[in-house]
């Protein structure tokens, strides 16, 4: 397996220089507190017997790898069964139909009592399906929370949501197709989850405050602004790649990106199956007005994306990352977009488990 380090720069088609800085914090900068843990990268784990195995991850800014004392069970590493992370916990789908929210992966839960919590039965609706999920999001940290809600967006029609203390799903059927594929996201800016439709000039939302039974979603039409003037060459190339669309939202700032990543397959084939290359990541900062402006300056923000929901801290609260770029990480690639630059370097790897854990509090 490929590593995220920095000191293989003969492996990496980015150098150190991207992602590090040369000179120290500013005095008027700031970094996690001691009792906030870095945003880091789920890598891999080191058998150790007993069907357990000790974390691998690597920190946000150190870009190295780092073997921890606590284990986790090998089967979760695997990913054969997760469907998705949110705010560090993975959640898993068996063929029971049950979901079960586990902190295992999250560096700084307790290996020796971890949180397993199993969510009621799903139920698919008519012309629906539970088995192939797109994504999983919560809207706090920790599904032990009051009122805390689970999203889970499957592939096709059905959305299902989860209040902590029900006995039973929320389910809704979504009618437009252009929400079929997409990914959901919880804004904590706004209290609702959001669905980036196809393409993305459409948002549908649902109110956390108000969402007691099914209902449809609430539909913002977006307007593209400022859009960059592309070649030919680079319209057709972005034209032939698969596109995803995600939401990610500055808690410092205020400010709300829609992030849209372009990928195209290579011929690279990796267990038997076709890999992806990113060509192009585009941020769009949405403003009250319903537009959907183009930007190639996110300021000191650094945006991760992955199979988790999507995050963003300020560069400089991180000694090591530079502001204004975006990280990707999935199953076959990770790699870093410069956003003023509009550059995109990655490598291709395997990773089973393709998770960021954003800032922790450290227990």
């Amino acid at each position: 397996m490929s590593l995220l380090l920095l000191n293989q720069p003969s492996k990496l088609c980015f150098r150190k220089s991207v992602l590090a800085r040369s000179s120290p914090l500013h005095s008027n900068g700031f970094s996690f507190s001691s009792l906030q843990s870095p945003p880091c990268f789920i890598v891999d784990a080191e058998p150790c017997g007993a069907d357990l195995g000790k974390l691998k991850i690597v920190n946000a800014g150190e870009f190295r790898l780092t073997t921890l004392e606590k284990k986790v069970p090998l089967e979760l590493m695997m990913g054969m069964e997760d469907i998705g992370s949110s705010n560090g916990w993975v959640a898993t789908l068996k063929d029971d139909g049950v979901v079960r929210l586990q902190d295992d992966l999250n560096p700084y839960a307790s290996d020796s009592d971890p949180k397993r919590i199993s969510l009621p039965p799903l139920v698919t609706l008519p012309h629906c399906q539970t088995q192939i999920v797109t994504n999983v999001a919560m809207s706090s940290s920790s599904p032990e929370d009051d009122n805390c809600a689970v999203a889970v967006k499957f592939l096709g029609p059905q959305l299902s949501f989860y209040r902590t203390g029900s006995h039973e799903w929320i389910n809704i059927k979504i009618e437009n197709p252009c929400f079929f594929s997409s990914r959901v996201f919880f804004s904590k800016k706004h209290d609702m989850f959001c669905i980036p439709g196809s393409g993305g000039h459409l948002i549908g939302s649902w109110d956390l405050r108000t969402l007691l039974k099914p209902t449809a979603p609430k539909i913002h039409k977006l307007r593209f602004r400022n859009l960059p003037k592309l070649t030919k060459t680079k319209r057709e190339v972005l034209d032939s790649c698969y596109k995803s669309e995600h939401l990610v939202e500055s808690t410092t700032t205020g400010e709300t990106f829609l992030v849209k990543w372009y990928r195209k397959t290579f011929g690279r084939i990796i267990k038997g199956m076709a890999t992806m290359k990113t060509k192009a990541i585009m941020v769009f900062k949405l403003d009250d007005q319903g537009n959907a402006v183009y930007t190639q300056d996110i300021g000191d923000l650094f945006i991760f994306l992955s199979k988790s929901q999507p995050s963003c801290v300020p560069a400089r609260s991180v000694p090591g990352l530079l502001p204004n770029y975006v990280i990707f990480y999935d199953v076959d690639e990770y790699g870093l977009a410069d956003l003023a630059e509009s550059f995109v370097s990655s490598e291709s790897s395997t990773f089973p488990v393709p998770y960021h854990i954003p800032p922790q509090n450290v227990v």
